[in-house]
């Protein structure tokens, strides 16, 4: 009988344990619950990039992205003109997507308004998951949904608003980054931390 070596730290499925980066960004970012507007920012426009791309090609341009960007200011964004959008076009530090660029200016603006209406992004976003995260139990890789009946809803209001590039997978892997939803892995040593910070809190 095989018994399972206590040293070795277990992680979510989909991590590739090839890429450093990728490990660090699991271990000390995903899930972890994010209530910060510009953090949160951040995420949605990485995430609203990452469209037909790996996360991991997003996440090596991360630096690059909050140089050009303004450290995610939405405020500072929702100001470029079209000579800056056409001068982000030839940045080659970040994915050169017109389409995509344009969506980050655009989404700026929509959050602005958001903040407006609400006070804070966070306090609009986190009420599609009634203000806590939702507990999930995943096992294996094949248990990870591509979005959830809070994603689609989402996905829906910020269209509705006007945002862009924002699909209820997107969505969904945005609420997993930003702590919406816990998906890490019953077996992720993760899981419990976050848990057990949350509840601190």
């Amino acid at each position: 009988m095989k018994t399972k070596n206590k040293n070795v730290v277990c992680r979510c499925p989909w991590v590739d344990l090839s890429k450093p980066d990728y490990v660090e960004y699991h271990d000390k970012e995903w899930g972890v619950p994010v209530y910060d507007d510009r953090l949160l920012f951040e995420f949605l426009t990485l995430e609203s990039a990452q469209a037909g791309l790996s996360w991991h090609t997003v996440l090596k341009k991360r630096e690059n992205y909050r140089i050009a960007f303004e450290n995610f200011e939405p405020a500072k964004i929702a100001g470029f003109d079209q000579s800056k959008i056409e001068r982000l076009l030839l940045n080659p530090g970040i994915i050169r997507n017109r389409l995509k660029i344009e969506a980050a200016v655009n989404n700026a603006r929509r959050c602005l308004e958001v903040q407006a209406e609400y006070g804070s992004f966070s306090k609009y976003i986190w009420d599609f998951v009634d203000g806590k995260p939702k507990i999930n139990a995943m096992r294996k890789l094949s248990d990870y949904p591509a979005t959830s009946k809070e994603s689609d809803a989402l996905s829906r209001d910020l269209k509705k608003r006007g945002f862009k590039f924002l699909g209820p997978a997107i969505c969904y892997a945005h609420m997993q980054a930003i702590g919406m939803v816990n998906d890490h892995s019953l077996d992720c040593f993760r899981r419990k931390e976050i848990i057990e910070t949350y509840r601190r809190r």
